[in-house]
């Protein structure tokens, strides 16, 4: 099992294929991608042998993230090399919907069964000017496409302050859609300081406002992400609240990051990701792999300094996939 010197277990991989991204979303690419689309990113042998490793280590649950993880052609082999491992139960992967109806029988087929879309605002003119993109409907008819094949699915939305921070329309929406709608508060990263300045806003007072309408807490279960879930008898829809600037956040962090270039993150802030692509190749013994992963485990902070205003090497999402 793989276990820090804090005794925090980890069940949970977000496992980056990709940095580029064809959107330009206000609060982590605005200029558009700015990288190296034709930089060496992991191979599919390379992915398997990371997840094989991984799994032999305790870890329950794959999400594949980018940059945007469907602008790699080999996605589907990737999705099947983790869903045919040994001891993954859930297989995850975090997208912006970007051609979703024509995609999404594929995915499930090669053994997706669970996905995260990324909608800022149900208002199509917002959507389109907080993504550079007028494809809001497309992503709708995306989603329910992904509910009648049977995968569990949820809607990720930054919470930005005078931006989207109305909620009467989410709730609307949720009132007859049973996903799991969650908010994200802006996380400071090193190109949108100003952003972050701007727009954040806490998720305690999106909180409160539930509990005060009759929300009740969702238990949760050891491989979830850092959500804070809720759910009412009269919507069909869950409402999750990711709080990275509120105490404790990072007293049950359960999972771990590999960058696309292979280099593996103790935390979504740390100062720099630490390199073991050797270690990944398929010719090596996993075993190798999972005793370097182990001993580097030993060195994860107890905590992220966000609300020192610290922001480590991370300069935008899209680096390693949030």
């Amino acid at each position: 099992m793989l276990t820090d010197a804090l005794g925090r277990r980890f069940y949970y991989l977000r496992l980056s294929i990709t940095d580029v991204c064809n959107f330009r979303c206000t609060y982590c690419l605005p200029d558009g991608y700015q990288g190296k689309p034709n930089e060496s990113f992991l191979t599919l042998p390379e992915i398997r042998q990371t997840i094989t490793a991984f799994a032999d280590l305790g870890t329950e649950k794959i999400r594949i993230t980018g940059g945007e993880p469907s602008l790699r052609k080999d996605l589907p082999d990737i999705i099947a090399a983790a869903a045919q491992t040994k001891g993954i139960r859930t297989l995850a992967m975090t997208s912006n919907g970007y051609k979703l109806p024509k995609r999404i029988d594929g995915w499930v087929e090669a053994g997706l069964n669970q996905l995260n879309v990324s909608i800022d605002s149900l208002d199509p003119r917002q959507f389109a000017s907080i993504t550079g993109h007028d494809r809001l409907q497309e992503i709708l008819t995306g989603l329910d496409r992904a509910a009648e094949l049977g995968i569990k699915v949820k809607v990720n939305a930054v919470l930005m302050r005078g931006l989207n921070d109305q909620l009467s329309e989410f709730l609307g929406w949720l009132k007859h859609t049973p996903v799991t709608l969650r908010f994200i508060e802006v996380m400071e990263t090193g190109d949108h300081s100003d952003f972050f300045k701007k727009h954040h806003m806490s998720g305690q007072s999106v909180k409160q406002q539930l509990l005060n309408e009759g929300w009740q807490p969702v238990l949760r279960a050891k491989s979830d992400g850092p959500a804070e879930e809720f759910w009412h008898p009269d919507y069909q829809g869950r409402i999750g609240l990711i709080m990275p600037y509120s105490k404790d956040f990072c007293a049950s962090c359960n999972r771990l990051r590999v960058s696309s270039l292979g280099k593996l993150h103790l935390c979504l802030f740390s100062d720099h990701g630490l390199d073991i692509r050797p270690w990944m190749a398929a010719e090596r013994d996993p075993a190798e792999l999972q005793e370097k992963l182990v001993s580097l485990l030993q060195h994860k902070a107890p905590s992220h300094l966000l609300h020192e205003g610290k922001s480590g090497g991370t300069q935008n999402l899209s680096i390693i996939g949030g």
